[in-house]
């Protein structure tokens, strides 16, 4: 069973049209007493990175989520979701993240864009897989879609893909049972439902 967390920030719709697609069983998940019961979990996110911390926070699905993580259940963020994954964020200031995974949350540097390339970066794109990584078996640098403004920064032994927008940055990330994506599998066709088919099958 696949949780997918309600925290009024989520593309949810999309995301559970994608786990049926799978034929995945998925539930919204609005209590955080709940969240400890399913097999795997999904982090999604639209919108800005404090009001969504401050959502987890006041509904203490952030304690549940810490507990979910120590639990070696695989759980997976997506976009807004992948960037909460980390210890903290400079949108509109500077936000404490979740901290699942070491590293920040930027802005896109204009300074290393030509002056065409606009923010926020917004349609399909490559992600450049360096290895043959679990959730990207049977792809090979696959196009996903992208909407966003801000990226992660984060060690490499963590990054499990890259984009290049300007200039090349984190776009899927791995540490432990802990996943994150930037773009949308949910919205990227047979790419990104075979991606969430591998999540599905991590044990």
């Amino acid at each position: 069973m696949v949780g997918i967390i309600d925290y009024n920030m989520g593309n949810l719709a999309s995301v559970y049209n994608a786990c049926h697609l799978l034929d995945e069983k998925a539930t919204f998940v609005k209590d955080p007493n709940e969240l400890k019961n399913f097999d795997r979990i999904i982090l999604p996110g639209v919108g800005a990175f404090g009001d969504a911390m401050q959502n987890l926070n006041e509904t203490g699905m952030k304690e549940a989520i810490y507990e979910f993580a120590k639990s070696g259940k695989p759980m997976i963020g997506i976009c807004l979701g992948m960037q909460l994954l980390f210890e903290s964020s400079e949108e509109f200031g500077n936000n404490e993240g979740l901290g699942l995974i070491d590293g920040k949350v930027v802005k896109f540097d204009k300074s290393k864009m030509h002056e065409d390339t606009k923010v926020p970066h917004m349609g399909w794109n490559v992600i450049k897989t360096s290895n043959e990584h679990t959730l990207f078996e049977g792809l090979t640098n696959p196009y996903l879609y992208f909407v966003h403004s801000y990226h992660a920064v984060t060690d490499p032994k963590n990054v499990i893909g890259t984009t290049e927008y300007g200039y090349d940055f984190v776009s899927a990330v791995h540490k432990q049972n802990v996943y994150g994506f930037q773009p949308h599998p949910e919205k990227s066709h047979d790419n990104g439902l075979k991606i969430l088919k591998n999540f599905m099958n991590i044990k």
